[in-house]
């Protein structure tokens, strides 16, 4: 098994082997995480660790798969609190020639492909970029700490009696209204 290389984010193209995986493992300081935090606008990222391996995929292309694990706090967008996830995550990407990918004219509309884990292959392969964007797409939206609630809220002049909910759908009562006609000519 080749040896693990814990401190490399970019692999040249060229040094990496054709006939056998590379391993890699991830994990950023501690201000290489707030960093990461900053640029994420997340509150922080308390643990980060990336694990896996890049392989030769046919003659030009390759592929990285790996687990990246995480823990991250973000605010509540209730409460504004710090709510702490963790995450893991599987990560697969294929990096592959441009030549190999279809040409889309500039204007056309195509459709977007269901797999979205194909890359153009450059010269090097940064792990880091493949970490970042990882994280950044599983990253809970919507970040609530437990039992908080948005409640509900009236605004209003003074001296005005607010819109009830009822009210601003005029359709509701039809559907009773309905009932009550058709019970009405089952009785005729």
């Amino acid at each position: 098994m080749p040896a693990t290389r814990p401190t490399a984010t970019k692999f040249a193209v060229s040094e990496l082997r054709n006939t056998s995986a590379t391993q890699f493992l991830l994990e950023p300081n501690a201000e290489a995480r707030q960093a990461l935090a900053r640029d994420l606008d997340i509150g922080s990222v308390r643990k980060l660790r990336f694990v896996g391996e890049i392989t030769p995929k046919g003659k030009k292309g390759w592929k990285v798969a790996g687990k990246l694990g995480a823990t991250v706090v973000q605010s509540c967008i209730v409460t504004l609190e710090p709510v702490t996830t963790r995450i893991d995550t599987e990560v697969l990407r294929h990096f592959v020639p441009q030549s190999e990918l279809e040409d889309i004219e500039a204007g056309s509309e195509t459709e977007v492909p269901e797999d979205d884990s194909t890359e153009v292959l450059e010269d090097a392969i940064d792990l880091d970029m493949v970490m970042t964007e990882a994280l950044s797409l599983a990253l809970p939206s919507y970040p609530r700490k437990e039992g908080a609630d948005l409640g509900s809220a009236q605004f209003t002049e003074d001296g005005v009696a607010p819109i009830e909910e009822d009210e601003i759908k005029p359709f509701a009562g039809l559907a009773g209204l309905r009932e009550k006609m058709r019970s009405d000519d089952d009785e005729v």
